[in-house]
Parts: structure tokens; C-alpha cells; sequence
């Protein structure tokens, strides 16, 4: 499914291409490429939610950074007979911005967690939304986008339950760090665009999973101990490290070589409204009035940011 989606990069216009942008044939590709980039993006966030539902089985039994740890050392394991990483052939520039992915993937994994030791889920999501959200901003060129972006954040406040959040009462440490998770969000989005474009397929990616697992791991064990590689930990930490990291984070970095990250910042508000439906689906938990508008205002916002694409295309 990954494969035939993320397609082979022919279906990107070149200038040595006869599919030129201005024709019928050089527009159609593009705006194929651009619905395949949205698709990606949707299926990454379906990916996510359905992963987290193992997280929480598991950081009870080994902590936040235990399961990140063995969640993103998991992935690199499993993505290498994939990938089939080659160290030679790069530059140092290329080498730098595969940090910057890593210290991007790092943070947005630690620091999120973080936040929600302190902060309800709701209200740490929707902080945390309000890093994608400002770089869809900067990258708005019309009162559509605009329209959208608007849209977006009402609705991620309604679905994520914020408008009921005591918020006078909430720890200020915890706003900052779910803050700061959505600027790592931001980062992690214009850097693995970047990666994306500069690496052959997910090489790049697999080795910004490595360095983040190397520094990772070690206090993964120091809060976890041998929790962290019991038979239970390391089954459903392979569960997560498929669907949390190396699936989401494989489809994002193709769908990122499609679409800007005007158009991504916004489709993420989908996040939120996919989590809600998953935990009336699968959990049982009732959507509110609220919710439910909520999760029509970030329909129409996708919608808005998908058919600016068309046009533009």
C-alpha cells in the first residue's frame, strides 16, 4: 500500500519532463501528486492514533522516555533490511540536515510526553497544534488559507475538550513544554521535507531513527531497567515502533516531497478528530456537541487547504 501510494518520483514534473507544468498532461500529474502527498498524510495520522492506543498500554509499565526509547530503537531495527542505509555518497550538508531531523524527532517525542504529565491530553494537544498551525500561517497567500487556519484551530479546540479545561489551574511548565513540542512539530516538518528531497527514498529518515534511538535508549533504561526489554515491552513496542514511527514517519517524508507544509500544517488538525472517533469506536468514549463540531470545522479546513490545491494545480 506504502509503495503503491508513494509512487516512484517520475510522477514529479521536472523541467527535463514532457509533462510540463503549464499543459493538461503536466497539471494533471501535479494535481495527482498533490491529492497522493494528502492521502499520505491522512493515513499517517490513522497510523498514529491506532499506535497510541498500544503506548498507553505501555507507558504505565516503563515511563514516557522508556516507551519512546524503545518505541523509535525498535523502528530503526525494523526499517533497516528496508532501507538498506549506505553511509558513503553524502555531503556534510546532507548529514546536517539529518540532524536536524533527529534533534526535530527527539524532542517532539520526549517533550510532548512530558507535557501530558502535567497537562490534560486536550489541552496538550491543542498547544501543542499551535506549532504546524503558525507555520501554515507563515505560509498563507490567501483568505482561504486563512479561512482555513481559522477553521483548523476551532476546531482542535472542540474536539480535544480544551473549552471544559480548568485552564486558570493548569501548570504553567506543561504549557510551555506542549509548546515547545509543536515548535519541535514545526521543525520536524520543514526538516524532513528537506531530507526528503536531498536522500534517496527513506534513507535519510532511518538514520535520523538511529541517532534519535542512540540517545534515546539510555535513559529509556535508566528509568525503565529491564522492564524495558521483557517479553511484553519489546511485543508491544514493535507494534508501536510500526505504527507510531516508522509507518507515519515513512509516509510523511513522501507525502512532504507533494505537498507544502502550508497545506500539511493544516491537514494535521485531523489528528485530533481521528483520536476522538477511535475512542468512541474502539474504547467506547462518548463525543460531545462540541466534538462533533469540532471535527466538522477541521473537515471543511482540510477541505478548504485540499481544494486550494487543485485549483492551484
Amino acid at each position: 500500500m506504502v509503495a503503491i501510494l508513494a509512487g516512484c518520483p517520475n510522477l514529479v514534473v521536472t523541467s527535463g519532463s514532457q509533462a510540463h507544468p503549464g499543459s493538461e498532461l503536466g497539471n494533471h500529474v501535479v494535481m495527482v501528486a498533490f491529492m497522493r502527498g494528502a492521502i499520505l498524510v491522512f493515513m499517517a495520522i490513522l497510523s498514529v492514533q491506532f499506535g497510541g492506543a498500544f503506548a498507553a498500554t505501555l507507558i504505565p509499565r516503563i515511563g514516557a522516555l522508556g516507551t519512546v526509547a524503545l518505541r523509535m530503537s525498535l523502528a530503526a531495527i525494523l526499517l533497516a533490511p528496508i532501507v538498506q542505509p549506505r553511509m558513503k555518497g553524502h555531503t556534510c550538508a546532507d548529514w546536517r540536515k539529518v540532524l536536524a531531523l533527529t534533534i526535530a524527532l527527539t524532542g517532539m517525542n520526549t517533550v510532548f510526553y512530558f507535557s501530558l504529565e502535567r497537562l490534560p491530553l486536550g489541552v496538550a494537544v491543542t498547544v501543542e497544534f499551535l506549532g504546524p498551525l503558525g507555520m501554515a500561517a507563515l505560509g498563507s497567500r490567501s483568505l482561504r488559507d486563512w479561512l482555513a487556519i481559522l477553521l483548523a484551530l476551532c476546531g482542535v479546540v472542540g474536539v480535544s475538550g480544551a473549552l471544559t479545561a480548568d485552564w486558570a489551574h493548569l501548570s504553567f511548565l506543561g504549557l510551555v513544554l506542549a509548546l515547545t513540542a509543536g515548535v519541535f512539530w514545526t521543525l520536524y516538518a520543514k526538516s524532513a521535507q528537506l531530507v526528503g528531497m536531498n536522500w534517496s527514498k527513506l534513507e535519510g529518515l532511518w538514520w535520523a531513527i538511529l541517532f534519535s534511538s542512540l540517545v534515546l535508549v539510555p535513559s529509556g533504561f535508566a528509568t525503565a531497567g529491564i522492564h524495558l526489554v521483557a517479553p511484553y515491552s519489546l511485543l508491544a513496542g514493535a507494534v508501536v515502533a510500526v505504527m507510531s514511527s516508522a509507518l507515519p514517519y515513512s509516509l510523511e517524508m513522501y507525502a512532504l516531497r507533494h505537498i507544502d507544509t502550508t497545506v500539511y500544517g493544516v491537514l494535521t488538525g485531523v489528528e485530533p478528530a481521528v483520536a476522538a472517533v477511535a475512542g468512541f469506536l474502539i474504547l467506547g468514549q462518548n463525543l460531545t456537541v462540541p466534538q462533533m463540531l469540532g471535527m466538522a470545522f477541521v473537515i471543511t479546513a482540510a477541505w478548504l487547504v485540499m481544494a486550494r490545491g487543485r485549483q492551484r494545480k
